[in-house]
């Protein structure tokens, strides 16, 4: 067991999005095989590929299969797969207009294990850029569902403007959105279960409408809450970024008027190192892994004592599973 407790460097999945764009390339040092647009990147997922040691070659759900809680924690079923998924999107243009189900409605509508409450951090981002954070206070259900049909949705949402360093929690049930000129990591709950509210009347990459989910979306919407948008701050070298039942990312400034390097503890919890700036070494024991820009690494839950040290002057994003979930 001990030969498979490192830090395993990870293979992301890129995928063509019609809203997507380049900055996965240009922003991200990512490879684009194509000449389409590339909106998401999925850094920690169960089909991920490990790249290094022992369990080169599988994917983490194959690690999951071998290792057990000592991959994943003793609080999770590893037959039900990694609870957490980590992306990066980028936006050249609106995402639809959706809403996700919490976990109670994720097992009554779809018969899945849990619901998608997710959190988003800019990275990236142009002027003007702004997200959908909800619709417009006293918007009824039949309000909302005759603006779809009849293709004007845009008069009730809330947009709200965000630059670099903004952060919005997204609960299960939010109305929401990216829109164009955003390059944000996504943090969430592991599940694919989106509810397409609306698609600003386009077309898909193949060219035909894409499909909504309307009946569903109003029935999990939660159309009276508008969440807050939040800022990292930028005093401090480790500064808590979310803090929730379901995950918890800290943000850790490595060289430069920072340390260089940060001693830190799994805790028998799973976690996700994400290099967005600068380059780092991971080191547990005798294994090391260094991390570029755009780069994820999965340090299994049974793994221990590890250091982050800058070997650029670097910015670290590291999320592993909340109290609650």
């Amino acid at each position: 067991m001990a030969d498979y407790l490192y830090p395993l460097l990870l293979k992301p999945a890129l995928h063509t999005r019609v809203w997507g764009g380049r900055k996965l390339e240009t922003v991200m040092g990512k490879s684009l095989p194509t000449a389409e647009p590339y909106g998401e990147s999925w850094e920690m997922h169960d089909t991920a590929v490990i790249e290094n040691g022992a369990l080169s070659g599988l994917t983490v759900r194959e690690a999951l299969n071998r290792l057990g809680t000592a991959l994943v924690g003793d609080n999770f079923d590893p037959a039900q797969g990694m609870p957490l998924l980590l992306k990066f999107l980028d936006a050249a243009d609106w995402l639809s207009v959706q809403v996700h189900p919490d976990d109670a409605q994720a097992a009554e509508l779809e018969g899945e294990p849990r619901g998608k409450t997710e959190a988003w951090i800019v990275l990236e981002a142009d002027p003007g850029a702004q997200l959908v954070i909800g619709v417009k206070p006293g918007a009824s259900t039949e309000d909302l569902r005759r603006a779809i049909e009849a293709g004007k949705l845009e008069d009730w949402l809330v947009y709200q403007p965000v630059s670099k360093g903004d952060v919005l929690f997204v609960s299960a049930g939010t109305v929401h959105a990216i829109g164009p000129g955003l390059l944000i990591y996504e943090i969430q709950q592991s599940s694919d279960t989106t509810y397409r509210f609306y698609d600003w009347n386009r077309v898909g990459l193949d060219g035909k409408p894409r499909q909504l989910h309307v009946d569903k979306s109003l029935a999990v919407s939660k159309t009276h809450a508008i969440p807050a948008i939040t800022r990292i701050s930028s005093a401090g070298a480790d500064v808590t970024v979310i803090d929730s039942p379901y995950f918890k990312t800290m943000l850790h400034r490595l060289g430069g008027a920072a340390p260089q390097s940060v001693a830190l503890n799994t805790g028998g919890k799973f976690q996700i190192i994400t290099c967005t700036s600068g380059a780092i070494d991971i080191r547990a024991g005798t294994s090391s892994v260094l991390l570029e820009k755009g780069r994820t690494a999965l340090l299994p839950a049974a793994l221990g004592s590890y250091a982050l040290s800058a070997k650029r002057d670097a910015q670290v994003l590291r999320s592993w599973p909340g109290d609650g979930d």
